[in-house]
Parts: structure tokens; C-alpha cells; sequence
């Protein structure tokens, strides 16, 4: 096979992997339940953090950036030049992932840290792609005992996580690389509405949206 024959292979494969990310895309622009999960959760962040709460973030490998990625959002800004909100993510303090993955197990990495810096009120984001990482899952659990609304990011199935979190939105794939997409998109939506909501419309923070449920998905 000849130079331009493998160059014209990469340009399907490009083209293939743009109309899958777009398909994916597509399927959340059609559904009403997603987008309302989305609304939800970013209506539960503005009210914690109306009443002093925070937000935290947490995943493995690309969710643990993804988690990063989205504290930064509120602790710098998304699209509005405005006061600093409270987010953390914890991936980023090697010296307590480490410690505590060798002292009490990997399994506790995050469920550690959330029970010693979560408080009652706050919002706990756990971001798996496959919905059943061990860490994330003891992590929630830790958060619904102190009291802390709890929310995942996971793929098509939701794995473990859709029935340990008070809301799971799993995203329509079963790719990860679209999955991962898919939860930075959201992570954008939350931060979007949560700007909006909190410096602009404040009287909305109370308002708390009823997503129409779909047989399976636990709200």
C-alpha cells in the first residue's frame, strides 16, 4: 500500500471518529431526561453553594483529569469573569493518594479524603467511565453517610454507580473515548448553568427541577 492510500486510511478513520463523537452528541440533544439531570445537578451545586458548601470532584486516569478540569472551572471561571467559587479535585495531593493507598487500600483513595474534607451540603461528582471503579464507588458511599448529595458520571450502563448515587447520568456509549467526551461536555453544561443561575438569576437557586424519570434510571 502506497503513501497516499494510508493517508486516504487516516482521513476515513478521522472522519469515522468525528461522526461517531457526533452520533453520541446527537443522542444527548434528543434526550430530555439527560438535559434535565444536567439542569438538576447544576441547580443542586448553585444551592450548596448559596448556603457555603462545595463542590468535589473525583476519577481515575482521564476522569481524574476530567475532575481537574472541572474544579478549575469553578475555581477560576468558565465563560464569565466573576468571584472564584469552592471546588476541589482529589486526584491532585500525591502525597495523600499515596499514603493513603498504602496504608488502607486503593479502594479508599478518594472515600479517605471525602470523609475528612466533605461536609453536609456539599456535592460530591464521582466520574467512572465504566461506573463500577471501586474507589469512586466506596467514595460515594462515603459521601451519602456525611449527608453529601452525590452524583456520577458513567457510561451507557451507569455499572455500579447508577444505583449508589442520588443522580447518574450515564452517557448514550459504550466507547470511552466518547463516554470521556461526553462527561467533559456535561461538566461545561453544569458550569454554564451554574454561572448563569448564581451571579445572574440568584431567586433560581431554589428552584429545584423535576426530571421526567425513565424506567431504570435512578434520580
Amino acid at each position: 500500500m502506497g503513501q497516499s492510500e494510508d493517508i486516504a486510511d487516516l482521513h476515513s478513520l478521522v472522519r469515522e471518529r468525528l461522526q461517531s463523537a457526533i452520533t453520541v452528541k446527537q443522542a444527548l440533544l434528543l434526550d430530555d431526561h439527560y438535559q434535565g439531570l444536567v439542569i438538576q445537578v447544576a441547580m443542586r451545586i448553585t444551592q450548596s453553594l448559596s448556603l457555603g458548601g462545595k463542590v468535589i470532584f473525583f476519577g481515575n486516569g482521564g476522569s481524574a483529569a476530567d475532575a481537574q478540569h472541572m474544579a478549575a472551572e469553578f475555581t477560576g471561571r468558565y465563560l464569565k469573569e466573576r468571584p472564584p467559587l469552592p471546588a476541589l479535585a482529589l486526584s491532585v495531593n500525591s502525597s495523600s493518594l499515596t499514603a493513603i493507598g498504602n496504608d488502607y487500600g486503593f479502594d479508599l483513595i478518594f472515600a479517605r479524603q471525602l470523609e475528612a474534607l466533605g461536609r453536609n451540603g456539599d456535592v460530591a461528582v464521582g466520574i467512572s467511565t465504566s461506573g463500577n471503579s471501586p474507589n469512586v464507588v466506596r467514595a460515594l458511599e462515603a459521601a451519602k453517610s456525611k449527608s453529601i448529595y452525590t452524583v456520577s458520571l458513567t457510561g451507557k450502563s451507569g455499572g455500579k454507580l447508577r444505583n449508589v448515587a442520588d443522580c447518574a447520568i450515564c452517557m448514550p456509549s459504550e466507547e470511552t473515548p466518547r463516554i470521556q467526551e461526553c462527561h467533559i461536555l456535561t461538566g461545561h453544561l453544569i458550569c454554564e448553568i451554574v454561572e448563569q443561575v448564581y451571579f445572574q438569576y440568584p431567586e433560581m437557586g431554589n428552584i429545584e427541577p423535576t426530571p421526567r424519570p425513565r424506567p431504570g434510571i435512578k434520580l
